[in-house]
């Protein structure tokens, strides 16, 4: 059972088409629930036993369920158990919705809004598509540190539970990565643009992307939310947790070292872009420094999981005073990241992250949709 986004796809000439945004007629998992809730077998039929073949042909169809407590939380363990995702592989689907934002990014316009609007109004018309790979990431983020699970019986012979495999978690994780690169995040030029302030009678509301420049539309605080939301993700204290158990359990696992270097390389340790890449890349190392302290010094995170993140840490620290090279804002930048390193191994009791730049609300039916 799922919630599938909206499916798009590239034509032959590289634009997106909506053409098979939405399947149509009824669902296999409704017909399968309702061969099980409404068939009339015929007289002198072992009802139960009949049920109980509908759910293992069912089951052999690839259908089973997953509660949504089991598939909500950012930090919950089932592999295909998501909500607005697509595709049977999660990884390859989240390079495959990269692939087009990046080419609806590439033609989005003034012809996204009608003639007549305030070209400001772009701003909010632009936040789906620039965040139109969150919830694929989710999808694909639940492979690490992943467990494949049903609610078996005993005597049912369904499976009971299997980690994700180790090569499907790595190739996962360098799937959600990508989410974090300056050229992910980078807005256009040209898009940049149009994006005058908003005119009297229109102000932000909480659909539009938080702003630290004022009354302009803020491209650097837009790719820290959309950071801000693989970060949640990829340091969920939970999901670290299973890493380090997974990989205690076999060392071909990934361990939460693992992640945590690959995170680092694609942040710290990359190459600087110039320009407003190299802003928007800076931005997001820092991000990626907030979240690894809240995991540090989050009381709810195992022992070995803070241990970790600490770890990480003090390397990190090594790391950014031992390199002299890049421009001048990195150079700032290292300096101030050593500086809240050690703020916080001084008073890890008193420590207290920078709050995360939240997202426009974005999941149209979910906990807490209030129906406006």
């Amino acid at each position: 059972m799922d919630y599938p986004h909206p499916y798009v796809v590239l034509d032959a000439r590289g634009r997106p088409d909506l053409g098979h945004a939405y399947t149509t007629g009824v669902g296999a998992w409704d017909e399968a629930a309702i061969a099980y809730g409404y068939s009339q077998f015929p007289a002198g039929t072992q009802e139960r036993t009949a049920l109980a073949k509908l759910l293992s042909d069912s089951r052999a169809r690839g259908l089973y369920f997953i509660t949504d407590e089991d598939s909500r939380p950012l930090g919950s363990a089932h592999p295909y158990a998501h909500l607005w995702d697509n595709g049977a592989d999660p990884a390859r689907e989240l390079q495959r919705m990269l692939e087009v934002r990046a080419a609806a990014l590439a033609r989005f316009g003034e012809n996204a809004i009608p003639r007549g609007e305030p070209l400001a109004t772009l701003e909010d018309t632009v936040v789906p598509l620039y965040l139109l790979h969150r919830y694929q990431t989710e999808a694909a983020a639940k492979m690490i540190g992943g467990l494949d699970y049903r609610y078996a019986l005993r005597g049912d012979g369904e499976m009971v539970t299997r980690i994700v495999a180790a090569a499907d978690q790595r190739r996962a994780l360098d799937a959600v990565l990508v989410t974090l690169e300056a050229r992910t995040l980078t807005l256009p030029e040209p898009l940049l643009e149009i994006l005058p302030p908003r005119p009297p009678g229109y102000p932000r509301t909480r659909e539009s992307f938080a702003a630290q420049t004022g009354l302009t539309f803020d491209p650097i605080a837009a790719a820290e939310s959309s950071a801000d939301l693989t970060l949640a993700l990829l340091l969920d204290p939970e999901r670290a947790a299973r890493l380090e158990e997974y990989h205690a359990r076999d060392a071909a696992n990934p361990g939460l070292r693992d992640l945590l270097g690959a995170l680092l390389g694609k942040t710290w340790n990359a190459p600087e872009p110039a320009g407003l890449a190299g802003a928007v890349q800076r931005a997001v190392d820092m991000r990626a420094l907030e979240a690894l302290l809240g995991l540090a010094a989050d009381p709810h995170a195992s022992a070995a999981v803070r241990a970790e993140a600490g770890a990480a840490l003090e390397h990190l620290a090594q790391d950014l005073a031992a390199e002299t090279a890049g421009t001048p804002e990195m150079r700032d930048l290292r300096r101030s990241a050593i500086a809240r390193i050690g703020e916080f191994e001084r008073h890890p009791a008193e420590f207290k992250r920078a709050p995360p730049v939240e997202a426009p609300p974005g999941m149209p039916i979910g906990e807490d949709y209030d129906g406006e």
